[in-house]
C-alpha cells in the first residue's frame, strides 16, 4: 500500500468515511505566544469514493460583538490560480495574520509573523480552502483522483462545505457568503449554482446563502483578455498610434486575429514589445525578474510569469530583492515547507512534499468553463442575492475595464450613478450600484491597487467587506 493510500485509510478508519478531521491550532512558529485568535484546521473528505483530501483553515470571526460567531457572516474564501493555496488568502491578503518582511534575513528563525489589523476576520468568519485538488496541503489518494476541473472542482467543493457545515452546526444559520479573487471569478459562481440547486432540493443542511464577493474576477476569457489593450492605452503605457493602429487592423478583435491580418498582429507586437518590462498585477510596481535572460516574448500567463520570478528571486542579493512585493512570497515558502509549522498545521506526514503558494504549472487540471458570465446573468434574474465586485485599478491581468463591461452586459438597472467612496475622508475608489426588484449589485474601484486590493489597499478593502456585510453603503 502506497504511502499516501495508507494514510487516507488510517484517517478514515480513525474519522470515519467523510467526517471532518480539524483541530484548534494555538500556537504557530514565528508568531510570539499564544494566537489571539482560534484557528481551526483540518481535512474533509469529497469525491465519489472519497478520494480527495480538501485542507481548510477556519478563522473564527474578531468582531468585539458579543454573539458574532454566530451573527457575523460565514465567508468561504477560494483563492485564485487555479492552484493557489488558501494559506496564501490568509497570510497576504484578509486573514489576521502577515509577515514581518524586514525581519527577515534568509534564514528560518528569521520569519516573524505579526497580526495583520485590517484582516477581514475583524467582520466575518473566514474559511479559507486549498481547493483545487493539488493546491497548496490538498490531496488524493489515487492518480486518478487528482486530475479536476473547473467543474470537477465546483461539485467537489459543494460536497465539501456541505460536509463542513454538518460537523460545524454552530454555522449553519450564519449569513453565508462565497468569496475570492483572479481565478476564483470562475469557481465562486460555479459553487454558487451547486448551492442554489441544493437549497432548490431541500439538501442538508439549508444554507443561509446571501450572496457574494469577487475580486478583479476572471469572469469571461474574451472580455477580460480583449479589454486589456483598451486598459493599456488608458494608463499611458502604450501610443495613440500603436492603440489606434490595433482598433483600426484588428476590428476591435485583440485575442483572435486572423493568421493572415499582418497589419494587427504587427499592431499587437508593437503593444506587447511596450509591456515586456511591466508588472501585470500593478504597474506601477517594479517586475521583479532577477534573471540574466533578456525577456524577448510577453508572457500573458500570469502564474507562469510569477513562476519565473520566484525562481529568480530564491537566488537574488536581498538588497534588490526586497523592494519588490514578490519578495515577501518567499517567506510563506521557507514557513510553510518546514516541519515545525507542517506539525502545528496539522498536515499529515507523507501526503504533500512540497507546499506551493500557486502552482506554476498544474497539468493535472483542465479549465473547462471560459465564461461565468451567463451564471451572473441567472444569478441577477432569478435570485435574490447581494454581490460585491471590486477592482484594484492599476491591474493589467484583469483590468477593471472587463469587469465594467461584463457587469453592464446583465442589463440589471444602476441604482446609484457612478461616484467617489471614501475611507478617512479621502477617495479610495469609486462605486456604482445596480438593482432590481430582487436582485443587487455593488461595484466598486480600488484606488491605487493591484491584482488583489487586500495586499495593496488592505485599510480600503476591509472597509468595503466591512461596509457590505453591514449593510451600509459603500
Amino acid at each position: 500500500m502506497g504511502l499516501v493510500l495508507g494514510v487516507v485509510v488510517a484517517l478514515v478508519a480513525v474519522f470515519g468515511a467523510g467526517v471532518v478531521g480539524g483541530a484548534v491550532v494555538e500556537t504557530l512558529p514565528g508568531f510570539p505566544g499564544s494566537l489571539p485568535f482560534e484557528l481551526e484546521t483540518g481535512y474533509v473528505s469529497v469525491g465519489d469514493l472519497e478520494e480527495v483530501q480538501l485542507f481548510y483553515y477556519f478563522v473564527k470571526s474578531e468582531s468585539d460583538f458579543v454573539f458574532h460567531t454566530v451573527t457575523d457572516p460565514l465567508l468561504v474564501w477560494l483563492s485564485g490560480g487555479p492552484g493557489c493555496s488558501g494559506l496564501s488568502a490568509l497570510l497576504y491578503d484578509i486573514g489576521p495574520l502577515k509577515f514581518n518582511v524586514g525581519a527577515f534575513n534568509g534564514s528560518f528563525a528569521s520569519i516573524v509573523l505579526e497580526l495583520n489589523p485590517y484582516s477581514w476576520t475583524k467582520v466575518a468568519n473566514i474559511l479559507f480552502i486549498d481547493q483545487p485538488v493539488g493546491a497548496g496541503i490538498s490531496f488524493s489518494s489515487t492518480e486518478a483522483a487528482s486530475y479536476t476541473s473547473d467543474t470537477i472542482a465546483s461539485k467537489q467543493l459543494y460536497m465539501f462545505l456541505r460536509k463542513w457545515l454538518n460537523v460545524h452546526p454552530g454555522f449553519v444559520n450564519n449569513p453565508l457568503y462565497i468569496g475570492g479573487n483572479s481565478y476564483a471569478g470562475i469557481s465562486v459562481p460555479l459553487l454558487l449554482e451547486h448551492i442554489l440547486a441544493g437549497l432548490e432540493a431541500y439538501l442538508s443542511p439549508q444554507m443561509q446563502l446571501m450572496g457574494y464577493v469577487l475580486g478583479n474576477p476572471k469572469t469571461d476569457f474574451y472580455i477580460d483578455n480583449n479589454m486589456q489593450i483598451p486598459y493599456v492605452y488608458r494608463v499611458d503605457l502604450i501610443s495613440d498610434e500603436y492603440y489606434e493602429d490595433a482598433k483600426l487592423y484588428c476590428y476591435g478583435d485583440y485575442v483572435n486575429p486572423q493568421e493572415n491580418n499582418t497589419l494587427c498582429i504587427t499592431a499587437l507586437q508593437s503593444i506587447q514589445d511596450c509591456l515586456l518590462q511591466i508588472n501585470f498585477h500593478q504597474v506601477l510596481e517594479p517586475l521583479c525578474d532577477f534573471t540574466s535572460q533578456q525577456v524577448e516574448e510577453l508572457e500573458w500567463d500570469i502564474l507562469a510569469r510569477e513562476g519565473r520570478m520566484m525562481e529568480s528571486l530564491f537566488t537574488a542579493d536581498s538588497n534588490s530583492a526586497i523592494k519588490c512585493r514578490e519578495y515577501a512570497y518567499l517567506l510563506s515558502y521557507k514557513w510553510a515547507n518546514s516541519p515545525s509549522v507542517r506539525n502545528a498545521l496539522g498536515v499529515l506526514p507523507g501526503t504533500v512534499e512540497t507546499w506551493n503558494r500557486c502552482l506554476k504549472n498544474f497539468s493535472t487540471y483542465t479549465e473547462d468553463v471560459t465564461t461565468t458570465l451567463s451564471i451572473h446573468k441567472n444569478l441577477s434574474e432569478h435570485t435574490s442575492l447581494r454581490a460585491l465586485v471590486y477592482s484594484g485599478d492599476h491591474d493589467i491581468s484583469v483590468p477593471h475595464l472587463a469587469t465594467e463591461a461584463w457587469i453592464r452586459l446583465l442589463g440589471v438597472p444602476v441604482s446609484d450613478e457612478w461616484r467617489a467612496w471614501y475611507v478617512d475622508g479621502q477617495v479610495a475608489g469609486y462605486q456604482t450600484k445596480y438593482k432590481n426588484d430582487h436582485y443587487s449589485l455593488t461595484y466598486a474601484t480600488v484606488k491605487g491597487a493591484g491584482h488583489n486590493a487586500p495586499q495593496y489597499k488592505p485599510e480600503a478593502a476591509l472597509a468595503l467587506a466591512d461596509r457590505f456585510f453591514s449593510f451600509y453603503p459603500i
